[in-house]
């Protein structure tokens, strides 16, 4: 086969890598890796000898490397890894696959470890509907200005932090979005020291002022947006009929979008259009 393979690697336990990962490793034409040390120290714990090419393809050379890469990847199998868990996110890799896509270059992925799913897991939180915001903003101002938009935001949010801002991080989150506002600390997720702590921010950034080590992802349950008053929505549900959209289909859009009942919102726009005369 040829094209691009982008590999999920473990986090931390070994037991993680999947047979596929193993045959990859063993079977590329080159393995582009974010540190080739790493991956050469993975490929041994795991027992398979790489017999291709190891090249490195971290931040700061991904852009010279996309070439060479592509052109391999015409005639033979180029595997992408990280040093942990998946390509691309937040991690090197997007470079390397938006130009697979542009020059038709076939490109398949092999499943596996992210933190970011195994935190929204481990979190007790409600991750039906979530986003991922990648590493949060290192300046105090961009940092509360990026909480300031989570305010309202109905999804839960997953985010990767130093654990050298973590305390910072999470006191700005507190007094922003409340410190009763539950989220979970995941610490070394899938390693020997996993920690996963659970509590409003207040008591997370209390906790995190003593110093927290490890690798960190967090995750903050999603804002409750006041529900908005009926009567005000009326004349939205009514320039929408006007517009020939059936009521009942109006009302149930704007209901679900303002966090009212549907039944209520129904009521008022039917007594406001009957007693306008509109059909």
């Amino acid at each position: 086969m040829s094209g691009i393979v982008v590999a999920a690697t473990p986090l931390g336990n070994i037991g993680d890598a999947s047979d596929r990962l193993r045959e990859a490793l063993a079977t590329a034409d080159i393995v582009a890796a974010e540190d080739t040390r790493r991956v050469r120290s993975l490929a041994s714990a795991l027992g398979v000898e790489i017999r291709g090419r190891v090249v490195s393809n971290f931040d700061h050379n991904e852009d010279g490397r996309v070439a060479e890469l592509i052109a391999a990847a015409r005639t033979g199998t180029v595997l992408l890894v990280s040093d942990a868990g998946m390509p691309v996110v937040s991690d090197p890799g997007h470079a390397v696959v938006t130009a697979a896509h542009e020059a038709g270059v076939p490109l398949t992925c092999i499943p596996g470890p992210s933190a970011v799913t195994t935190a929204l897991a481990l979190s007790g939180l409600n991750t039906g509907h979530f986003i991922f915001d990648g590493f949060a903003p290192r300046k105090a101002g961009p940092r509360r200005a990026w909480l300031e938009s989570l305010v309202d935001q109905p999804r839960a949010v997953c985010f990767f932090e130093s654990p050298h801002r973590i305390a910072a991080t999470l006191s700005d989150a507190a007094e922003i979005l409340g410190a009763d506002r539950l989220a979970a600390v995941c610490r070394e997720l899938t390693k020997t020291y996993e920690e996963v702590k659970r509590a409003g921010l207040g008591e997370l950034a209390q906790w995190a002022a003593d110093g927290v080590k490890g690798e960190i992802t967090v995750v903050i349950e999603g804002g409750r947006r006041a529900a908005a008053d009926p009567e005000e929505l009326v004349a939205v549900v009514l320039e929408r009929v006007e517009r020939g959209e059936r009521l009942k289909d109006a009302v149930k859009d704007i209901a679900r979008a303002h966090g009212v009942k549907t039944g209520d919102l129904y009521d008022l726009a039917l007594a406001a259009r009957d007693g306008s005369g509109s059909k």
